[in-house]
């Protein structure tokens, strides 16, 4: 069950009001958990309940995709800003450093969350940011295309598709390793997710010159990479603990982009562990 919260987030030409859908379901210490780019709060389903039995779990759809609103005028949808949209939303549901996960896009905020001191720990799974410009290109093109199939799909078709495992697998094996682990309705609700985002186009230009280059000393961090990630290839892990020389690096076999689906027992351990 979602739910909504509005907070003021500062602007250059005054406070500007954000709000944010979420559902918060468990009990424990506070985990905050970001999706990635085109996604929305849903793509943690698989692992929720694992989580929820030892943590009070935030899924947040970010500012402009899922059910939540672009960011107003005047706030542009960069990394800084969505940064301080985040730790306003903590304040807003009085969460004092959270801990935090996120994938691709959410694990990149997540990292930046832990550089600002503003969680407790960090688990990041396939982040963006440790890219070449090459690899950037090449994950940027292809996110691109999926945006443009998913635009360009009748529902009709897209719910045809879902039904069949051969049909799940045409939608979703860019970001799944087992694209038939996932249900019929997720697929069509995340292909609309991805087709709706109104943050889409400008959140992808605005990381075009982002690269992640800064240690997170005080926080521990889990960085995490499927070994069968198509978009964010794993050796990105690798430049990572370079960058973050503290942080575990766990490689998750047999898992894509989008690890939680893949291997819910195993993201759910991690995630855990990295929480301690």
């Amino acid at each position: 069950m979602s739910t909504t919260v509005s907070f003021e987030v500062p602007s250059p030409r005054g406070p500007r009001s954000v709000t944010l859908s979420y559902a918060r379901v468990g009990r424990g210490e506070p985990l905050l958990l970001l999706h990635g780019i085109g996604h929305h709060r849903q793509a943690w389903d698989p692992v929720l309940d694992i989580l929820a039995t030892e943590r009070d779990v935030i899924a947040v759809d970010l500012p402009g995709f899922g059910a939540s609103p672009a960011l107003p005028e005047g706030l542009p949808h960069d990394l800084a800003t969505m940064t301080a949209a985040l730790g306003a939303l903590c304040e807003a549901l009085e969460i004092e450093r959270p801990h935090v996960a996120g994938n691709s896009l959410g694990g990149l905020l997540a990292l930046e969350l832990g550089r600002e001191k503003l969680v407790r720990s960090v688990t990041a799974l396939s982040p963006a940011g440790f890219w070449t410009q090459a690899e950037r290109r090449y994950a940027f093109t292809l996110l691109l295309s999926m945006r443009r199939i998913a635009r360009g799909m009748p529902l009709p078709l897209v719910r045809q598709l879902s039904r069949t495992a051969a049909g799940r697998t045409a939608l979703t094996s860019t970001i799944y390793a087992r694209p038939h682990r996932r249900s019929p309705e997720a697929v069509v609700a995340e292909t609309l997710a991805l087709a709706h985002a109104t943050a889409f186009t400008e959140t992808l230009r605005a990381g075009t010159a982002v690269r992640f280059t800064d240690d997170i000393p005080g926080v521990p961090v889990t960085v995490a990479w499927g070994s069968k990630d198509r978009v964010l290839i794993r050796r990105q892990g690798v430049r990572a603990k370079r960058i973050i020389p503290r942080a575990r690096l766990i490689r998750l076999p047999g898992c894509g982009h989008v690890p939680m689906n893949d291997d819910p027992a195993l993201v759910a351990r991690v995630v855990l562990d990295g929480s301690r």
